[in-house]
């Protein structure tokens, strides 16, 4: 259909004008050939017009016109995997979290959370990448409570020292209780035999209760050395929740896919603030730190770990645990498959 040109118009406005004025076609004309508001934006109310008088039959109806649908942009969709790198702790963690679809994605209104970072010894402070950075800690801990979460604890089991002093030297108990988080300590009658389907060795583990209760569980190590395992990660740090992890080393790789078939974080955040580079998992030598600034968040703890090793020098199938975990269906470590953000957060 050809577009009415203002000439063509008057022309038709002439020959009817024994019926409807110009005037009063001009002013419908106006408002048939105006712009459609876009789609986007509120228009404002139209008021009712004056009743027109039927167009005679020698009259031409002047064309609607019609605007072309806007397209819609396709939705981005979420990362399987963020990592931020070169800003402070609390930046890092909201700025991941954020990428990922926010902490209302895993932490739903009213649930009970639980953190579970690496506080392995109770005789170096943070900055020998022993223990996972409290204010990594504390900022997840802060935005749970954000999301709606009803409670949130914060446990390990360390092997160095007591709870209490790992706790404090750590700086994680102060972090976590200043953003209203309780620290809790993990007593040895509280674990519960567990039986675990899917192990293939670790078929029956005892697994403290709370752990097992929780509604959300974030996993948050620190990546590091490790002396068995090569590296302990998200997959290795959650050998904390269960009681007699010595028997576990006798196939050490096996036993922590078999643990982590049984215990289902739905979010892990790598903490390389600070990594330790060699003498894991305990450190004590600062020239063995070595400091990255950054962090790797994901619901898929095969796929965090899997980027994490790369920190190291190290593939996914350089780790026995990472390749049975895939073996299992526990997670992917294709990182060239995954959709993988990187957002540099000082920049």
């Amino acid at each position: 259909m050809s577009k009415l040109t203002r000439r063509d118009f008057l022309k038709t406005a002439a020959a009817g004008a024994g019926a409807i004025s110009l005037g009063a076609f001009l002013d419908a004309c106006s408002q048939v050939l105006s712009p459609t508001p876009p789609a986007t934006q509120a228009s404002a109310p139209i008021p009712m017009q004056p009743s027109a008088s039927p167009v005679p039959p020698t009259a031409t109806v002047p064309p609607a016109v019609t605007s072309s649908p806007q397209p819609t942009a396709s939705p981005v969709p979420i990362p399987d995997l963020v990592v931020t790198t070169n800003g402070e702790p609390e930046v890092l963690v909201r700025r991941a979290l954020a990428a990922l679809g926010g902490m209302g994605r895993f932490v739903p209104k009213g649930a009970s959370v639980i953190v579970k970072p690496n506080i392995c010894v109770a005789y170096h402070t943070y900055e020998y990448a022993a223990t996972t950075n409290p204010w990594v800690v504390g900022t997840l801990v802060k935005m749970a409570f954000e999301a709606g979460a009803a409670s949130v604890k914060v446990m390990d089991f360390p092997f160095g020292g007591t709870a209490q002093k790992a706790y404090e030297i750590s700086g994680i108990k102060q972090q976590v209780e200043a953003a209203g988080g309780e620290m809790v300590f993990m007593l040895p009658y509280r674990y519960v035999v567990t039986k675990n389907p899917k192990a293939v060795v670790l078929k029956n583990p005892a697994v403290f209760d709370d752990i097992l209760k929780t509604d959300v569980l974030i996993n948050v190590p620190i990546a590091k050395t490790h002396s068995s395992s090569k590296l302990t990660l998200g997959m290795k740090n959650l050998m904390g929740v269960v009681q007699d992890r010595s028997a576990m080393h006798i196939n050490l790789g096996q036993c922590i896919a078999d643990l982590n078939a049984l215990v289902r974080p739905q979010l892990t955040v790598v903490d390389a603030v600070r990594i330790l580079t060699a003498n894991g998992p305990t450190g004590g030598n600062l020239a063995d730190v070595k400091q990255l600034n950054t962090l790797i968040a994901s619901p898929d703890v095969v796929a965090a770990d899997s980027y994490a090793a790369s920190l190291f020098g190290m593939k996914p199938e350089d780790l026995d645990f990472i390749v049975k975990g895939v073996s299992m269906g526990l997670g992917r470590s294709d990182l060239q498959n995954l959709r993988i953000q990187t957002i540099p957060v000082g920049a």
